[in-house]
């Protein structure tokens, strides 16, 4: 059995990483049908510390081949993306392509595999923001109405895919990043401690691309109780380094951190604050509370719970939600699995074409 497992952005190492290891696994129990797996690297993330830092600390296999797309417009990227996948696929012949979560690499490997009949396996199915403004919710959307094998982490993402009609090929797995969490946590890379901070991420193009959204997050950011600690992603660093809005001395930039640096990071902060959607859901597996500046979540079931508040841009409400973020965490909910979303994914793979 032959996979192509599409990756191009953070969070897709970070889950390639823990399907990459279920292989092998899987592989050395001796089962009867072994699995081949091939990694294309899309391109989509190209800086060194967000893309070649991961496979090296996760020891993820290196891809048969990086298409080198970048960044552009979505639709240049994604159809460059696509062409180039389709290539590849007919080269490499697999009998499953893999993709992951919501971004353009995601859409053109399910694209791609549809168009040429090879069947799709969408690991992180049925989440929705509810925003077609979001372009990873069109993404979303559109793989999963075109997957064969549809593993989601969360009971509300399989009940939102029953509610569009989907209900063949659904398998509640667990959360692939929870796996990544449980096995790597011991490796984490701790800063030195020193005092009490908030580590902060934003990468989401409505915040970054928009200077007076950005200001108001950054500005609010800088009135924290505890000092923020902001790892920069490139679209950020860059509308800072143009000089059209300034960090309080309360924030501290930092360049991107490695998988393992952001585990230490994150087991020592104090709260949360983020766009990214991986991000909120490690804030729970670490009991740190989050606050999440975008208007809606797909992970719903974190606000459900009370661990997760979002509150937009507006800078009263990101201030008036870090008292609420430093409370303790007590009695979290089973949100995600058992930490074997992972071997649940590739046996489901081996016995589909077994």
């Amino acid at each position: 059995m032959k996979i192509l497992t599409v990756v191009g952005a953070r969070p897709q190492f970070i889950k390639a990483a823990v399907i990459s290891r279920a292989i092998l696994q899987h592989n050395q129990s001796g089962h009867s049908t072994p699995i081949e797996e091939e990694i294309l690297h899309t391109g989509q993330h190209y800086d060194p510390a967000m893309s070649q830092a991961f496979f090296d600390q996760m020891e993820i296999p290196e891809p048969v081949i990086n298409l080198n797309i970048g960044s552009g417009l979505h639709g240049q990227v994604t159809g460059a993306m696509l062409a180039g996948i389709e290539q590849e696929i007919l080269k490499r012949r697999p009998d499953w392509v893999v993709v992951f979560g919501d971004t353009n690499s995601t859409l053109a490997g399910a694209l791609a595999a549809a168009k040429l009949h090879v069947p799709i396996a969408h690991v992180e199915s049925g989440m929705r923001s509810f925003s077609r403004k979001m372009p990873e919710e069109i993404n979303r959307i559109l793989t999963d109405h075109i997957a064969d094998l549809l593993f989601c982490s969360s009971e509300a993402a399989r009940d939102q895919l029953a509610r569009e009609g989907i209900t063949q090929g659904v398998h509640l797995v667990g959360d692939v990043m929870f796996d990544a969490v449980l096995f790597y946590r011991d490796r984490a890379i701790v800063p030195d401690r020193g005092e009490q901070y908030a580590l902060a991420s934003l990468h989401r193009a409505e915040n970054t691309d928009d200077p007076i959204r950005l200001e108001k997050i950054l500005g609010a950011m800088g009135q924290s109780p505890v000092p923020v600690r902001l790892p920069l992603h490139p679209r950020t660093r860059k509308m800072i380094d143009q000089g059209s809005i300034a960090l309080s001395d309360n924030v501290t930039a930092m360049e991107p951190l490695p998988y393992l640096s952001m585990l230490g990071h994150l087991q020592e902060a104090a709260f949360v604050i983020t766009d990214s959607g991986g991000l909120q859901k490690e804030a729970y597996f670490y009991g740190k509370r989050c606050i999440t500046v975008r208007e809606q979540t797909e992970w719903t079931e974190l606000v459900t719970a009370g661990v997760n508040r979002v509150v937009g841009a507006d800078a009263a409400a990101i201030r008036a939600a870090f008292d609420w973020a430093l409370q303790p965490l007590n009695d979290l909910p089973e949100l995600y699995g058992r930490g074997d979303a992972g071997l649940r994914i590739v046996r489901r793979l081996a016995e589909k074409t077994g």
